[in-house]
C-alpha cells in the first residue's frame, strides 16, 4: 500500500482503526524517500531513528486504547531554519553547516506534544532568501512535477517533500511568499497565517517583522489540522498575538453562498502568464456558480510593494545576520586579527544572495540614507496595508494568482531582479501581515497553478472555508506528481 500518497486525516483514521501502524507508515515514507531523493534532493538532515522511536510510542498508545492527536504518528518535515534541539539546523548555509541548537522552536515542542513523527530537516534558500531553492548553500531541490524545474522557494524542500511523498506534511516559513509560492509550484496547499498567529520563537530570523511559520500539506483539511497544532500565543515571542485560537477544522464547510470575493485589478495585469490568469478566472467562475459574489477592487499601491519589501527585508536581514561573525557559534575562519577573522568568516560562510541582501540592507540603514530609503519604505508599507483595509471594508476575501507563472526551469532566472519579480503577488500580504492560502486550481502544460486566497487579519477560518469549498468541488488536490510512477 502506497501510504505516502495519503493525507494526514486519512492516515489518522487508518491508525485509529488499526488498519496500519505508525511504524509501518514511517517506513513507507522512508522507502519512498530512498526511491526519489536522488532526483528531488529535499532533505539536508534525516532523523529516521528518532522518527521510528516516535512512531513506536504512538503505536504503544494505540495498543493501550488511548486516544491519539490528529498528527500523532504522521510523518512530517521541518524547514531547516526551524531550531531543533540536538539536531542540526543549518538554514542551508555553510556558516551554520554544523550548528546544533540547544533548544526547540515553540512549533517543534507543540508538534512533539501531538506525537507527530518528524522525519528531518529539508532544504531551502540560504537563510530563507530566495524564491527557487537555487540559493541553498548545499544543493538545488527539484520540482516533483518536472525535475528540470525549481520547486519554488524559499521553502522549496518543504513543498517538494510533500509533493513527492517524502513527507505527509511539512512546515515552512513565509517572509514574502515562501510558503505559498512553492506550494503553488508543487501543486500543494500552503498557508501563511496572520503575522503573530504562530510563534516565531526558534525560527532563525530573516526579516523579523515579516517572517511567519505555516504548513504545506496535501489538502486544506490537513492545513487546518497542522495549523491547529502550531497556532497560539507564546510568551517567548514578543510579536505573538494573545487571542483565542479557534478550531480551524470547524471552517471545513463546503459553502461559499453570499461570500464576497474581491479581485484586485493590479494582480491581473502585465507580467501574469495568460494561462495562469485563465486558470484563476475559471476558478472564480466556479466560485460564482457556487453562490459567491465577485467584484473588482483596487489596491493602488501594489506596484510600490516590491521595492518597499526589498528595502525593509534586507535591512532587517543585515541586522539579524550580524550575529554570524565566527565568535559565538557557527563557522569560523582563521585570521591574524578579529577584523580579518570577521571578514573571512562572513565571506566564506555566506552565499551570493545573502551577501547581496546584507549589503542592500546595510546601505539602506546607513547614515544619510535611512530617511531616503528605509523610512520611506516603511511609509509605503503603511499605504499598502491601508489599501487592504479599504478593500476588506467591501469584501470578505481577495483572490489573486499565487505566482505570475508556473514553475520555471532551474537556471532560467539568473538575473536577481527577474527573480524578485516572481514575488509580486505574495509580498504585499506579508507587508500587511495578512493570512493567505495557496491552493491548486488547474494545470498548464502539466504544471500546477496556484490560486491565492487572502483574508482579513486573524481570518484564517474564512480563507480555509473558501479554499475547502473550492477544493471539494475539484480533484486537483488528489493528483499526484508523475514522479509517483518511478
Amino acid at each position: 500500500m502506497e501510504l505516502f500518497k495519503h493525507t494526514v486525516h486519512a492516515l489518522h483514521g487508518m491508525l485509529v482503526k488499526k488498519d496500519i501502524s505508525a511504524v509501518e507508515l514511517a517506513k513507507s515514507v522512508f522507502a519512498r524517500t530512498d526511491a526519489v531523493e536522488p532526483q528531488i534532493r529535499s532533505y539536508i538532515t534525516e532523523t529516521r531513528e528518532q522518527a521510528l522511536a516516535q512512531a513506536a510510542a504512538v503505536d504503544a498508545k494505540i495498543m493501550r486504547g488511548e486516544a491519539i492527536a490528529p498528527l500523532a504518528g504522521i510523518p512530517g518535515a521541518l524547514k531547516d531554519n526551524i531550531c531543533t534541539k540536538g539536531i542540526k539546523t543549518t538554514c542551508a548555509s555553510k556558516i551554520l553547516a554544523n550548528f546544533v541548537p540547544p533548544y526547540n522552536a515553540t512549533v517543534v515542542d507543540k508538534l512533539t506534544a501531538q506525537d507527530a513523527v518528524l522525519t528531518g530537516k529539508v532544504n531551502c534558500d540560504e537563510f530563507a532568501m530566495g524564491g527557487s531553492t537555487e540559493n541553498s548553500g548545499f544543493f538545488v531541490t527539484h520540482n516533483p512535477w518536472d525535475t528540470e524545474r525549481v520547486p519554488g522557494g524559499s521553502s522549496g524542500g518543504s513543498a517538494a517533500s510533500v509533493a513527492a511523498g517524502q513527507a505527509i506534511w511539512a512546515l515552512g516559513s513565509d517572509t514574502g511568499g515562501s510558503i505559498r509560492q512553492p506550494a503553488a509550484y508543487c501543486g500543494s496547499v500552503g498557508l501563511k497565517p496572520t503575522y503573530g498567529r504562530v510563534s516565531r520563537y526558534g525560527l532563525v530570523a530573516y526579516a523579523s517583522s515579516l517572517d511567519q511559520l505555516g504548513p504545506i500539506t496535501r489538502d486544506v483539511t490537513d492545513s487546518a489540522l497542522v495549523l491547529n497544532a502550531i497556532a497560539g500565543y507564546d510568551a517567548k515571542d514578543s510579536t505573538s498575538i494573545n487571542v483565542e485560537t479557534p478550531d480551524y477544522t470547524k471552517a471545513l464547510v463546503q459553502d461559499v453562498k453570499g461570500l464576497k470575493i474581491g479581485l484586485p485589478k493590479e494582480y491581473f495585469g502585465a507580467g501574469i502568464q495568460p494561462e495562469v490568469a485563465a486558470a484563476i478566472k475559471q476558478a472564480i467562475d466556479q466560485l460564482t456558480a457556487m453562490g459567491a459574489e465577485v467584484k473588482e477592487v483596487s489596491l493602488p499601491h501594489t506596484e510600490y510593494a516590491l521595492p518597499a519589501y526589498y528595502l525593509i527585508a534586507p535591512a532587517e536581514a543585515s541586522s539579524n545576520l550580524a550575529r554570524y561573525d565566527g565568535v559565538g557559534f557557527g563557522h569560523r575562519a582563521p585570521g591574524n586579527d578579529i577584523i580579518e577573522m570577521y571578514k573571512k568568516t562572513r565571506s566564506e560562510g555566506f552565499g551570493p544572495e545573502v551577501k547581496r541582501r546584507i549589503m542592500l540592507g546595510t546601505y539602506a540603514l546607513s547614515s544619510g540614507y535611512y530617511d531616503a530609503y528605509y523610512l520611506k519604505a516603511l511609509q509605503v508599507r503603511t499605504l499598502v496595508k491601508q489599501d487592504f483595509d479599504k478593500a476588506f471594508a467591501e469584501v470578505d476575501i481577495l483572490i489573486t494568482p499565487t505566482a505570475p507563472t508556473t514553475a520555471f526551469k532551474i537556471g532560467e532566472l539568473s538575473d536577481p531582479l527577474a527573480m524578485y519579480l516572481q514575488d509580486i503577488c505574495t509580498i504585499p500580504i506579508n507587508l500587511a501581515g495578512l493570512p493567505g492560502i495557496s491552493i491548486p486550481c488547474g494545470f498548464v502544460a502539466g504544471l500546477p497553478v496556484g490560486m491565492q486566497i487572502i483574508g482579513k487579519p486573524l481570518a484564517e477560518a474564512t480563507i480555509i472555508q473558501a479554499a475547502y469549498a473550492f477544493e471539494q468541488a475539484n480533484d486537483y488536490h488528489t493528483r499526484f506528481a508523475p514522479l509517483g510512477e518511478v
